[in-house]
């Protein structure tokens, strides 16, 4: 049977048992088939969680967030850097960027100038982050996939890739069918990933399992964010999703960058460094 997707409060009835099996499996040679021993080697953060702070110190934010422990950056804009200045930054603190969430529209109208970019600061993903309010019909999707592949083609040819971050709105039903469903059929996997954003396919009342059992290999891109059980976004570890049973599935669904974002943070910094502890112990 299935795991569940959110964690369960533990009793003192399941408490005992699970201590008394792993007492079990330290004493037995089943120990080192039941030991969790994944974690994330370079925890990410997607810096649209951090926006104010990064317009008011771009460097000063970079340089906190690599004292935390962070590897990887997934920008949202550059705050009128260049390219070569962002690349300079990442590098003075043992940073790199493998994505960027860029506007659908500078797909559409300046592609090429998006690609010389991401390969000046090193990127490998190109990463739609959502889509416009009157574009979300089926005929939609249809159209957004084709640009998917059109713009994949062209970042093939460099070595990048493009993606796809869902919301929720996806998943809403028209005719029997969902837009994200529409996107993975009709993009080409080499062409297109699709980074899953966590909290708002869970918000949205979808399972991801069955998404990385039946698309396998096409999610390279995932965003870690918490859901409390009320729905309001929430630091990671404070929620209900369990990200254990989630990234275990690693092999499966073919992770490759986990982002941690949360869209607006209480307490900046210290929210954004509590999900990282969290992540950064987590074994699955």
């Amino acid at each position: 049977m299935k795991k569940s997707i959110f964690k369960r409060p533990q009793s003192r009835r399941n408490f005992l048992r699970t201590a008394a099996i792993a007492g079990l499996a330290v004493a037995t040679p089943w120990r080192n088939a039941l030991a969790q021993n994944h974690r994330v080697e370079n925890v990410g953060l997607q810096l649209y969680s951090l926006r104010r702070e990064m317009g008011q110190d771009f460097e000063g934010t970079l340089a906190r967030l690599a004292e935390i422990g962070f590897k990887e950056m997934e920008f949202a804009g550059y705050f009128d850097k260049s390219p070569a200045e962002v690349k300079s930054i990442l590098d003075n603190n043992g940073l790199i960027s493998p994505a960027a969430h860029i506007n659908l529209n500078a797909i559409r109208d300046n592609l090429q100038a998006e690609i010389e970019k991401a390969a000046t600061i090193g990127q490998k993903y190109i990463v739609v982050p959502s889509l416009p309010g009157d574009e979300r019909s089926l005929d939609h999707y249809a159209r957004h996939a084709e640009t998917l592949n059109r713009a994949g083609e062209a970042c093939k040819e460099v070595g990048i890739q493009m993606g796809y971050h869902n919301h929720s709105f996806e998943f809403e039903v028209q005719n029997g069918k969902m837009g994200y469903d529409s996107l993975l059929n009709l993009t080409e996997p080499d062409l297109v990933t699709m980074e899953m954003d966590l909290y708002w396919i869970v918000n949205a009342g979808q399972d991801p399992i069955p998404y990385f059992e039946n698309y396998p290999g096409r999610f390279a891109l995932l965003h870690i964010k918490d859901r409390a059980s009320d729905g309001s976004m929430v630091d990671v570890g404070h929620g209900t999703i369990d990200f254990a049973n989630l990234l275990a599935y690693v092999e499966i669904a073919g992770f490759e960058h986990y982002f941690i974002e949360h869209d607006n943070p209480d307490d900046g910094i210290n929210s954004i460094a509590y999900s990282y502890n969290t992540l950064n112990r987590l074994r699955f």
